[in-house]
Order: structure tokens, then C-alpha cells, then sequence
């Protein structure tokens, strides 16, 4: 996917030195070489590429790949060109780097959601899901990523400067920050924090707890707190 020529988040790897396979690289390989063996280097192949997508193991590799040899072949040429019309026609918004096929994402352009807030999300993924409660009007921006030292990533491999040039146009009266209640998503929204009311904007945190339906007898002890710290009066 294009990205108005900017560079990845990834860590580029040092000169000279060998790319690191991952565990789920080489079980990926295992699963379709042993594929390959008993039904043909095809399906081999299928099972290897189903494999190397997330939350996907052996047994659903092999039941993915036998149901794309059993469709039709119309059917499963449309699979094939959905996945490159993906690769070939999507980037990222130039404004919220949300995922679009033009340089700006329809929730950019619509003029009826409220610019005054910003949902700040890790990735692009995120604000899917956000979406679908139907709740939040206002705008987004994706950081890409969240600071991780140990894995080389800081601040200036993150989207921030392109939503500190957002709030700096004065539209903006509150900042969202909705990343991933772990450790690396907690030290991104405390590094924005503290970067961000020094404009004057006002800068909120997602409430975390007890999970819809959930029983809090089974609940671990940072949930209950996080639950506990995020009451409300009713």
C-alpha cells in the first residue's frame, strides 16, 4: 500500500544483516511442506500462504485452501482480484491515515462529523471497530503504531507530527486517546498527553473495565481498578 512515500514503522533491519524468521514463518513452511507431500506442491503452496496470516493455524490453513479447490473457478478468481484490488487501490488518508482508496477517506470528507474532537487510535484497523458502536461523529487519526523502546520504536516513527499540525489549526477542543490499554499503548497516550495540553486542548483516555456480561468474580485485579477508576454516577 502506498503511503505518500513515507517510511513504514518498522525498524529497517541493519546492513548485512540476515532477515529474522518468525515462528509463525516457519510453522507456516512446515505445515505446507507437509501439505505438499500428501496432496501436491498447490495446495502445499495454499496451506503455506493461509498459514502466514494472523490467527490462522494448520487446520484452518488446510480447510481454507480445500475450500478454494472446491469452488468454482469464477468464485475463486474473485478472491484472487478482490486481494489485488486491496493491494493495488488502497493508502493511507493524507489527513487521518485512516485506509482509503483516495487521497482523502470519506470520514475526512464528510462535512457532518464534528472537527472539534479527534479519536487517536494505533492503527488504521481501529477505527472500524469504533465505528461500528455508531456512538463517536468526530474525526480520527491513526499513529501507525505505539512507542516500544525495546523494539526500536519511538516517537518520531509515529504519525504524531501530522495531528499536532491538525490541532495547531485551532478547530480541535478535545483529543480522544484510544490506544491499547498495554504498556506500550499506555506510554504512547501519556507521551501524547503530555504533549498535547500545553495547546490548551482538552485530552481524555477511554475508560477500561468489567467487560459486557461479564462476571467480576473471574475478573483479574488491574480490571477491576481500571473498572473501579472509570465509574460514573448514574
Amino acid at each position: 500500500m502506498e503511503h505518500g512515500g513515507q517510511e513504514s514503522n518498522i525498524a529497517k533491519k541493519e546492513d548485512g544483516q540476515a532477515p529474522r524468521t518468525s515462528p509463525q514463518s516457519r510453522r507456516s513452511g512446515r505445515a505446507g511442506t507437509q501439505a505438499a507431500e500428501v496432496s501436491g506442491q498447490a495446495i502445499g503452496r495454499m496451506v503455506e500462504a493461509f498459514s502466514s496470516l494472523p490467527g490462522i493455524g494448520k487446520k484452518s490453513a488446510e480447510r481454507l485452501a480445500f475450500a478454494i479447490l472446491s469452488m468454482p473457478r469464477e468464485e475463486a478468481f474473485g478472491i484472487a482480484q478482490a486481494i489485488l484490488d486491496l493491494k493495488n487501490n488502497s493508502r493511507y488518508c493524507t489527513v487521518c491515515n485512516n485506509i482509503t482508496e483516495d487521497d482523502i477517506c470519506g470520514l475526512c470528507r464528510d462535512a457532518k462529523r464534528d472537527p472539534s474532537r479527534i479519536c487517536v487510535v494505533e492503527e488504521p484497523s481501529n477505527i472500524l471497530i469504533l465505528e461500528r458502536t455508531g456512538i463517536f461523529r468526530g474525526r480520527y487519526h491513526a499513529l501507525m503504531g505505539a512507542i516500544s523502546p525495546l523494539d526500536g520504536i519511538g516517537p518520531e516513527d509515529l504519525k504524531i507530527d501530522g495531528l499536532i499540525e491538525r490541532l495547531k489549526a485551532g478547530t480541535v477542543k478535545e483529543v480522544i486517546i484510544a490506544t491499547n490499554p498495554t504498556v506500550k499503548g499506555e506510554t504512547t497516550a501519556l507521551y501524547l498527553s503530555k504533549l498535547i495540553k500545553p495547546l490548551g486542548i482538552c485530552v481524555s483516555r477511554i475508560a477500561y473495565g468489567l467487560p459486557v456480561g461479564g462476571d467480576i468474580e473471574y475478573a483479574d485485579e488491574n480490571t477491576v481498578q481500571r473498572a473501579l477508576e472509570g465509574r460514573r454516577e448514574m
